[in-house]
């Protein structure tokens, strides 16, 4: 397994607000960069399988905070990680902005009312065949949280600016059925946050601090 830092040399974004970042997210996603081999997009002909996530951004006194889930070890997919609330496009569903918000009120109890929707993210494909569509939301304290025990073992919130330091960012691989996987990963505080949650992290990093 390797590990080398990105490089990402701008300005840090100060101060930091929502309307900032409304105006950030309107704007076209950088393209990527040639190293970015973490984006593995779907083979040619593969049929993707439509997600959406809410990246939920708390807006505290004098800071931003992103709110994470750590779903359960029990499960299936992903056991134990830590991720964003979201999950799979339903035929019912308007829009991938309703999908997140769907999805993020059955799994933490966080009700649609309480989000404001500021913006996409660019989307994230996996090598699992699922396509994801990221809808970044702003949260307003006080809200209620009522996480189901049957998915999630914890919510927790870091500061983002925290990831909007690209150098705590790294490059890492391994082997596996017979291939070089690519993924990025961020520590926060003796957890550790990889894969698509941090591939989308990175993807907003670029876009606030371009």
């Amino acid at each position: 397994m390797a590990t080398r830092p990105l490089t990402l040399t701008q300005d840090p974004l100060f101060p930091l607000t929502r309307e900032r970042i409304v105006d950030a997210l309107a704007r076209p996603a950088p393209s990527p960069e040639p190293d970015d081999l973490h984006l593995a997009a779907l083979q040619e002909g593969a049929r993707a399988t439509e997600a959406a996530v809410l990246v939920p951004l708390v807006g505290r006194p004098g800071r931003v905070e992103v709110l994470f889930t750590q779903r359960t070890a029990h499960l299936d997919d992903h056991a134990g990680q830590i991720s964003f609330p979201g999950g799979r496009v339903e035929a019912g569903d308007a829009s991938r902005e309703a999908t997140a918000l769907r999805e993020t009120e059955e799994e933490i109890g966080l009700k649609p009312g309480s989000v404001t929707l500021l913006g996409r993210l660019p989307q994230y494909e996996i090598p699992s065949g699922f396509r994801i569509t990221p809808v970044v939301g702003w949260i307003e304290p006080p809200f209620a949280l009522t996480p189901d025990p049957f998915e999630v073992a914890a919510v927790f919130e870091a500061p983002l600016a925290h990831f909007l330091d690209a150098a705590r960012y790294q490059r890492r691989q391994f082997f596996f059925r017979g291939r070089h996987r690519h993924y990025l990963a961020i520590p926060f505080e003796g957890r550790y946050i990889w894969g698509a949650t941090a591939g989308m992290l990175y993807n907003l990093c670029r876009m606030l601090r371009r």
